[in-house]
């Protein structure tokens, strides 16, 4: 809610104005009717935008006569809103009357008569979940298409999220052309924030399956390279159970299992599934793992995000 606080391009009419009569009537009443023609500024909040809702008031008061002497008083069709008003961002409530008495002149002590109005604009969604809540969440779902290309297709992965990321900037540098600049965060800001972190974490998750992929093919030609010299049946001793048998051409020789076959610092990069026997590669599971996690954080974040926006908005 905000003051009217600047009018512009005012016409006042006078007696004499031609936008202005005196009538007298037989019990002696005199009715004094004058149009007059304003350009009224309400100062606007966007905390909500693009769901803001603004409610502008216009005050009409004397500034001379107190309330002993003039009292304004609303008569039955005292605003009246033309039906085929149309704008292009709002919808505009019906305008809510009020009457009160004031004390706004400290050096006058008096109260003074005032009629108040309230003009409440409710902006329209519809063009805003087109032109930019549904492009943006396209594009987040597309960098999610990165997870199923996997290590094979880098450059295309690459173009890919850089792409995505590229056209949530551009949108949001045009979206700020539409509002004038406010220095407090806006709704609309925490949106196109969180889709362009939600793109950000799958360029991340790119970058680390990549890492663990270069260590685990490092790792993979250590054991290869150790092949050549031991024959390839090795089993457990039953008495050294952190030890291990293989045949060489020197005959049975008991070794420690090198780092290769140990857990190499805190992550496996490759272990056995023991029901199905096939080796599992870390920087693959994280990629199957993400075709399922990111999706549903992003739902989670719409299903926070519309019901908190609903709520303070009502």
């Amino acid at each position: 809610m905000a003051l009217v606080e600047v009018i512009s391009g005012a016409e006042i009419a006078t007696l004499t104005h031609k936008f202005s009569s005196v009538t007298l009537f037989r019990n002696k009443t005199v009715r004094y009717a004058a149009r007059m023609h304003a350009i009224i500024a309400c100062q606007m909040e966007f905390q909500l935008y693009p769901m803001d809702i603004q409610v502008c008031p216009m005050y009409i008061e004397s500034f001379s006569y107190n309330h002993q002497k003039l009292q304004l008083h609303w008569s039955k069709d005292g605003v009246t809103v033309n039906p085929e008003l149309k704008l292009l961002q709002y919808n505009m409530g019906l305008p809510l009357k009020l009457e009160e008495t004031t004390g706004y002149m400290q050096e006058k002590e008096a109260n003074f008569s005032r009629l108040i109005i309230y003009f409440r604009f409710e902006r329209q969604i519809g063009h805003h979940l087109i032109q930019t809540f549904a492009p943006s969440s396209l594009v987040v779902m597309l960098s999610w298409f990165s997870f199923w290309l996997g290590l094979d297709a880098i450059p295309g992965r690459v173009t890919l999220l850089v792409t995505s990321m590229l056209t949530l900037v551009t949108m949001f540098t045009g979206l700020k052309t539409d509002i004038p600049p406010v220095a407090y965060v806006k709704a609309l800001d925490l949106w196109m924030a969180g889709c362009m972190v939600f793109v950000f974490a799958a360029l991340g998750e790119f970058v680390v399956v990549k890492v663990l992929d270069v260590r685990y093919q490092l790792d993979k030609d250590t054991r290869v390279a150790t092949l050549p010299r031991i024959l390839p049946m090795r089993i457990h001793a039953l008495d050294k159970p952190h030890c291990m048998t293989a045949w060489d051409v020197e005959g049975v020789r008991c070794r420690k299992p090198s780092l290769s076959f140990r857990n190499r610092g805190l992550v496996k990069l490759a272990w056995v599934d023991r029901a199905t026997g096939q080796e599992k590669i870390l920087w693959q599971e994280i990629d199957r793992q993400s075709r399922v996690l990111f999706p549903v954080l992003f739902l989670v974040f719409v299903i926070f995000y519309w019901p908190i926006l609903l709520l303070k908005k009502s």
